[in-house]
């Protein structure tokens, strides 16, 4: 969720004294003074905050193309930390800003750079790669620039995820990135089983062996084990009720294996993906209950009262929270109670679907999820929150600013003008 407001990088008194005997020089310092140094004085001398707010506003926007274009060159250097850089630059202003017009005219450009750092780079420039083209999708949504994104970078996003040679982070990210842009375009029913097959056939491998033995993998490959089932259930919610049942088939029997999991997230990954397979199969037949319910619910109840001392104290703490609403909604049928603050209004979640397409979102927006909720059209009809609402607010700050900076300019000439008049009086004195 959005983090505290950040103070501004331009702080300092930058306003020159003014003398009362020497007038030239320091009006020559005040002339040449620019209107970001006063702004950044008022917001050190003063407690309005809406003033802040409005002040940190008009210079974000007033270089962010600049910036933002300088980023998309320096995609192109040499410098695999020029590069990372740049990507990273871009990952914050796509996360933080609202501007899918802006990038419909530069989204081949973008895919094309990315695409070349998810060919040609290793390990961090990879992820960042990835993350990238996540966002690229959220500003686009699921119209048609959008599709075409998403099918020039699908390809090479899917074969970073099958690949055993590749950096366990990259494809944790690639697998993420992958779910998240397959969601939003909403592909048909032929492509999204076949990225569904491709997830699974990455978290299988944290299955019971055949022996009923407990597979031992490495942290970070339990992490991609994890990033892909949740992915794999976040392409889960856009089935119908009918092909959710059909896939139950096959796979009921096999989720809940994971709970057994030495990773605190995979196991909390599974618990999600049942919560969901229940939700959805009671949308088609009320009284759904999965095979062996009782053995399940006293296994997710062991789950949801856990207090083994060898595990770490906050992964007790998130798997006991997690566990004990996944208990009551397969055991008791009750809903999800969540939510989110908005400003002007609130959003309610209260289902499984919407609770992991919100934290699919989060994880890649970050601070920006709340901004993006507010303006972001795909994610408003996501979450059926309407057409997004005008902010009455950027218009008083933007007049509150406007009048400032008025009364800033003219108690600037008017200390320019007693400045000319107290030097006349010196001169007539002698």
């Amino acid at each position: 969720m959005p983090k505290a407001k950040k103070k501004s990088k331009l702080g300092g008194q930058l306003r020159p004294k003014q003398d009362q005997g020497f007038g030239s020089e320091e009006e020559s310092i005040a002339d040449n003074s620019s209107v970001v140094s006063n702004l950044s004085e008022l917001r050190l001398d003063s407690d309005d905050d809406t003033l802040v707010e409005a002040e940190e506003e008009f210079i974000t926007t007033h270089d962010f193309e600049d910036k933002f274009k300088e980023a998309m060159e320096g995609l192109l250097q040499k410098s695999a930390k020029s590069r990372v850089d740049s990507l990273e630059v871009i990952r914050k202003s796509l996360s933080s800003k609202f501007i899918n017009i802006f990038i419909e005219e530069r989204w081949f450009s973008l895919c094309d750079s990315v695409e070349r750092s998810l060919k040609r780079g290793k390990g961090e420039e990879q992820v960042k790669g990835a993350v990238v083209a996540a966002l690229l999708c959220i500003q686009l949504g699921s119209l048609e620039v959008g599709e075409s994104a998403y099918n020039h970078l699908k390809l090479l996003l899917l074969t970073l995820l099958q690949d055993p040679m590749a950096q366990p982070s990259v494809r944790s990210q690639c697998a993420t990135s992958l779910g998240l842009c397959c969601f939003i375009v909403n592909s048909n029913k032929e492509e999204l089983q076949s990225i569904m097959e491709s997830l699974y056939n990455v978290f299988r491998a944290s299955l019971l062996k055949g022996n009923g033995a407990l597979p031992n993998h490495r942290p970070e490959i339990s992490a991609l084990h994890s990033c892909a089932l949740l992915s794999w259930n976040l392409l889960l919610t856009l089935l119908s009720p009918q092909h959710a049942i059909s896939l139950a088939d096959t796979h009921i029997n096999k989720i809940p294996q994971l709970l057994e999991s030495t990773d605190v997230d995979l196991r909390i990954a599974a618990g999600e993906t049942l919560a969901i397979f229940h939700e959805i199969a009671r949308q088609y037949y009320m009284n759904f209950e999965f095979e062996d319910q009782n053995i399940l619910c006293e296994k997710l109840q062991s789950l949801a009262t856990d207090s083994q001392k060898f595990r770490a104290k906050k992964d007790r703490r998130q798997q006991r929270s997690s566990f004990r609403d996944i208990l009551r909604t397969i055991e008791d049928r009750e809903s999800l109670d969540i939510r989110v603050r908005l400003d002007q209004e609130t959003l309610y979640i209260e289902n499984w679907c919407h609770k992991r397409q919100y934290d699919a979102l989060c994880q890649v927006l970050g601070s920006g999820m709340k901004l993006h909720l507010q303006q972001n059209e795909l994610l408003r009809e996501i979450f059926e929150l309407g057409e997004p609402l005008i902010d009455d607010q950027t218009i008083v700050k933007s007049s509150k600013l406007q009048r400032r900076s008025a009364h800033m300019a003219a108690d600037k000439a008017r200390t320019k003008c007693m400045s000319k008049l107290r030097d006349k009086r010196a001169d007539v004195g002698c």
